[in-house]
């Protein structure tokens, strides 16, 4: 053969044929059976289309989700067991359903669906998931009647566990006629009644704190992913919010580009795939199903504290998967304090700069009495409260004069009502407190935004004989120290007693010493100096 150099013609057509096949490269995924990999979120690797095993990788790159890869397995390839003579055999990827993290009332699943309102676990091997009402339930408000806490087991409207064979059955077998519709990102799902919603203490110091745990420990070694959206589907837009604004404030802070979802979209969703001559399902890649009645149903919660963020807490530190000095928590509660611009006035407290310190330093000695004299329950003796400001004025006195000798830290007191405040100088007071103290209630909730420093404290004042674990089990889970008062007495961790409301727990005439007070903060934040 002779060769001859390229003509003029010759390399019009070279230039051509490589511009062709570089405008099908690009045009590839639009085929209904490309590969199409969704990097529109940070650390999502979403699969939009089933995955025909012949054009498959050997691994699908690396998802920064949860610590783990998304990977081929024989678990995920749906076998067609005979083929039309001439034709080549193709496998199918189907995303089973993967249990990353469980304990009662928090699981993270990977590849979870929704059909007409029914969580759907798709699974061959079903025994490897924990019992569902450990899961969820049927989101019921609460009470104590047998009746009620029958009525808040699920049922398989709840959730059910389909096989791969039955998911596709309902949802299409080859990847022209699968309808499955992915939610990307990693999702949130409350499954709480509003009882329990429009309430400070228990959507931001329960509900998000137990959230953030455990999407913590999930993700355990790693940093926590982003969180794209939560949903609320027994809640109202109203209802998850507190009348004081609490609730909206602190989320939208804590993580601004989330999305939220109520009763009214998630009803959109359900009727996307119930209404339908098609059957169709949603696919989450990442979901957390937080469940306050299955949480209750754990030893934990259910027999120890009542505390459903306990379940999450405890149970992920006794797994080694958290630490317990509250280090997790920072993050949340160092961006609500830059909302809030708390940050510049938290000396040797800087955003983003402490995660690996155990405790943290003020260059104060903050005491914050969050009085509730102006509330119509839960108040002290008029006598006894005025007792106890003359007393704390005394001591920060006493306290500041001797500082003048020793050129120690400056002590301060704030006597506040928290409804004369705004939400930023509320979270501003927090940021700088050292010892937090009132009555029973939920002013107490803003120990979530307190520096831990080794004399970190919070006083709760009780009716005599009176106990509730909510603010005892916070303070701790958070590195705290807990104490609780009875008049003149008072009890730790070490001899905590038994939950119990007596008549006048809700009295407006609860006696306290303020001598006793003011001793005991003394001696909290003077012996941890010595």
């Amino acid at each position: 053969m002779i060769l001859r150099s390229p003509s003029r013609r010759d390399a019009t057509l070279i230039l051509a044929g490589a511009l062709c096949t570089h405008l099908l490269t690009i045009l590839a995924p639009f085929a209904p059976q490309a590969i199409v990999i969704s990097h529109s979120l940070k650390g999502q690797v979403i699969l939009e289309h089933p995955v025909p095993y012949e054009q498959a990788p050997d691994a699908l790159p690396e998802a920064d989700i949860l610590g783990e890869d998304i990977r081929l397995s024989e678990e995920d390839i749906d076998i067609s067991s005979s083929k039309p003579a001439g034709q080549t055999l193709v496998f199918l990827v189907f995303s089973e359903t993967t249990l990353v993290e469980h304990v009662p009332g928090w699981t993270v699943f990977r590849d979870l669906y929704m059909f007409n309102g029914t969580l759907l676990i798709v699974s061959s091997s079903p025994s490897s998931f924990p019992e569902i009402r450990y899961m969820t339930s049927t989101g019921l408000a609460a009470d104590v009647t047998p009746a009620n806490i029958a009525a808040r087991e699920p049922t398989q409207w709840n959730m059910d566990i389909l096989s791969p064979e039955q998911a596709a059955q309902r949802w299409g077998a080859t990847t022209e006629n699968r309808r499955i519709m992915s939610v990307e990102g990693n999702t949130l799902l409350f499954n709480d009644p509003p009882q329990f919603l429009a309430h400070y203490y228990h959507f931001c110091a329960e509900l998000l704190l137990g959230a953030w745990s455990f999407w913590t420990g999930a993700a355990h070694p790693n940093p926590p992913p982003p969180i794209h959206r939560a949903i609320f589907p027994h809640s109202s837009a109203a209802g998850w919010r507190d009348h004081p604004g609490f609730n909206s404030y602190f989320l939208r802070a804590a993580l601004p580009s989330l999305t939220v979802e109520v009763d009214i979209d998630w009803q959109d969703r359900v009727v996307a795939t119930a209404e339908s001559d098609v059957d169709r399902a949603w696919h989450f890649p990442y979901l957390l199903l937080a469940d306050r009645s299955a949480a209750f149903r754990g030893r934990l919660c259910g027999s120890t504290n009542q505390r459903t963020a306990s379940e999450s807490v405890d149970g992920l530190i006794a797994r080694s998967k958290l630490d317990v000095g509250g280090l997790w928590w920072r993050p949340i509660r160092d961006a609500v304090w830059h909302f809030a611009g708390a940050t510049e006035n938290v000396p040797g407290v800087k955003l983003g700069g402490h995660l690996d310190e155990e405790y943290e330093e003020t260059d104060k000695f903050t005491i914050t009495y969050v009085s509730r004299q102006r509330t119509a329950r839960r108040r002290l003796i008029p006598e006894d409260h005025e007792l106890l400001v003359t007393e704390l004025e005394a001591l920060v006195a006493r306290k500041n004069a001797e500082m003048t000798l020793t050129k120690g830290k400056e002590w301060v007191l704030n006597i506040v009502r928290a409804e004369t405040l705004t939400k930023n100088e509320q979270v501003r007071l927090a940021s700088q407190t050292n010892v937090l103290l009132g009555v029973h209630g939920n002013g107490l909730s803003h120990l979530i935004l307190m520096p831990r420093t080794q004399f970190s404290a919070v006083i709760e004042i009780f009716y005599p004989g009176g106990f509730s674990h909510d603010y005892e089990w916070t303070t701790r889970a958070l590195g705290m120290k807990h104490f609780g008062v009875w008049n003149d007495t008072y009890f730790t961790q070490e001899n905590t007693p038994k939950v119990h409301y007596p008549d006048g727990f809700q009295s407006s005439s609860i006696p306290v010493y303020g001598p006793a007070i003011a001793n005991l903060i003394e001696r909290r934040i003077m012996q941890e100096q010595s």
